[in-house]
């Protein structure tokens, strides 16, 4: 059973005896302090629903305040006592929590899908009754834990996003296939399941490709998504080695024969293409095949899975010249198919053909890739990139200096701003001081500290929990919409778009 008196680190427990005496008010944010991304300077703000709603809502009401007092202050006891030592915390606090009923704390935020920028705090915490002030950063630990994933795999997508829509408007004229672009193959690589899941429903900010079926429970659960009324997510039939394998070496051509024409004789079929000799599916079977690719209704998608996802792709230079090495898959798969010409002037394959590479795409794989096929003169859209557990798993907390932190409180009923700033540290740590108002400008999101609580209230954050109740409600599609990038000016074709975002 969980108990969300636990879900904190051991030194929370007696923070309450080591504020002054008089201590009624405890106020703190969280905020993105820095990024180890130089090119990225907003955060995206995604996650606060559903820490609310499974941890503030579900956990606190089904595993403290419904639970026997009693039962609830011998099993804190114990826990404390035991891995701490006998002590002076106590129980009374905890007593007079469970008699109150539910969680006397206020939650303001920014709205979820927002790009908020370095520095800028994305909420606000702080209790609602003065007996209880110690209660606002004993969340701070399960809170952190929460947040900062979903929040960095929703910014780290939306990198993926704004790439595969430059690439589009340079290449294509549309960014009408981009959200099927970057597809989630994470799942397996995730540090358990919530992590998948919550990274999961980060990236379907972005995109609507993904293999975490999860996620979209996720979705529905905690977002007000409905998969009957709305593109949640989706994906393709697709093989795997295993299947190759069992079908033998000798008779892998059989193995794509039967698949195209059986199979799946109609829609989208993604087959994996190297589990012996990528170079020779090129080279022999599809060509071999192309009557049945060509005739069915619907994508045969080719999926290399192994080496340099760039040189495979666009081709290697160093490969012999005119060899399918050097010229790169996507060019292979021209000569055989054919196609036709984007607005942009670019190369497009036939529509019943296509490739997918989901190993190892980092964002500057990504770049590499766009651009290599861009000044071979294809069109991005020839390919979809998976996107896997390296690019969402290698983060950490730090990635964009997540931190919560108090900045106001008040004793005796006298407020007093408080901040930190360390002297050996490089700035990075150093707080902002008293009550908090952000501000919409023209340049984004703006913060201003040690502000009154009537400017406090003027800005642009939202109650969204008080007193245990979950008060402002979000929808995927409406976070979508708010995340969404503003489509470019396309004027002349061939030329480079405009993008603003």
């Amino acid at each position: 059973m969980k108990n969300p008196l636990h879900h904190i680190d051991f030194y929370k427990a007696d923070h309450r005896r080591q504020y002054p005496a008089g201590t009624g008010l405890v106020y703190s944010n969280l905020t993105p302090r820095k990024s180890r991304i130089p090119e990225v300077k907003e955060v995206v703000f995604f996650g606060l629903q559903y820490f609310v709603k499974e941890y503030l809502v579900r956990q606190w009401d089904g595993q403290f305040f419904r639970q026997p007092k009693e039962q609830v202050l011998a099993r804190y006891r114990r826990r404390m006592n035991t891995s701490l030592g006998p002590n002076n915390i106590g129980t009374a606090h905890i007593a007079a929590l469970h008699d109150l009923g539910y969680l006397p704390i206020e939650i303001k935020a920014l709205p979820e899908g927002s790009k908020v920028p370095l520095r800028v705090a994305m909420l606000t915490i702080r209790n609602t009754r003065p007996e209880f002030s110690w209660l606002t950063n004993y969340l701070e630990t399960i809170l952190s834990c929460i947040l900062w994933k979903p929040c960095t795999s929703a910014t780290t997508a939306l990198r993926y996003r704004q790439v595969f829509d430059r690439y589009a408007d340079e290449t294509v004229g549309d960014r009408d296939f981009v959200q099927w672009q970057g597809h989630d193959f994470s799942m397996r690589g995730m540090s358990g399941m919530e992590d998948a899941c919550m990274s999961a429903a980060g990236h379907l900010l972005s995109f609507t490709g993904t293999d975490t079926v999860p996620a979209i429970d996720f979705l529905e659960d905690y977002y007000g998504a409905d998969a009957e009324k709305e593109l949640i997510g989706g994906s393709v039939a697709a093989t795997e080695h295993s299947v190759m394998c069992m079908g033998t070496p000798e008779n892998e051509v059989g193995t794509f024969r039967r698949l195209i024409n059986e199979t799946y004789p109609e829609g989208v079929v993604s087959i994996v293409s190297d589990t012996w000799d990528f170079w020779k599916v090129i080279t022999e079977f599809l060509p071999a095949l192309k009557k049945n690719i060509l005739a069915r209704e619907g994508k045969v998608v080719i999926r290399p899975d192994s080496g340099d996802p760039v040189k495979i792709i666009c081709g290697d230079p160093n490969a012999p010249v005119g060899s399918p090495e050097s010229k790169g898959a996507i060019e292979c798969l021209w000569e055989i198919f054919g196609g036709t010409t984007t607005l942009m002037g670019y190369r497009l394959l036939d529509s019943h053909i296509g490739l997918i590479y989901g190993d190892s795409i980092t964002v500057e794989r990504q770049r590499a890739i766009l651009k290599g096929l861009k000044d071979k003169g294809f069109a991005s859209s020839n390919v979809v990139l998976g996107i896997g557990s390296f690019t969402y798993e290698y983060v950490t907390r730090d990635t964009f200096g997540f931190a919560m932190k108090a900045t106001y409180g008040e004793v005796d009923g006298i407020g007093r701003s408080i901040f930190k700033d360390p002297k050996t540290d490089d700035g990075t740590k150093k707080s902002a001081k008293g009550l908090l108002k952000v501000t919409r400008g023209d340049n984004g999101f703006e913060m201003q500290d040690e502000v009154t609580w009537e400017e406090e209230g003027q800005g642009a954050m939202e109650v969204v929990f008080r007193d245990g109740q979950l008060l402002r409600e979000e929808t995927l599609e409406g976070i979508r919409e708010r995340l969404a990038v503003t489509k470019s000016l396309v004027t002349v074709a061939g030329a480079s778009a405009v993008i603003r975002n």
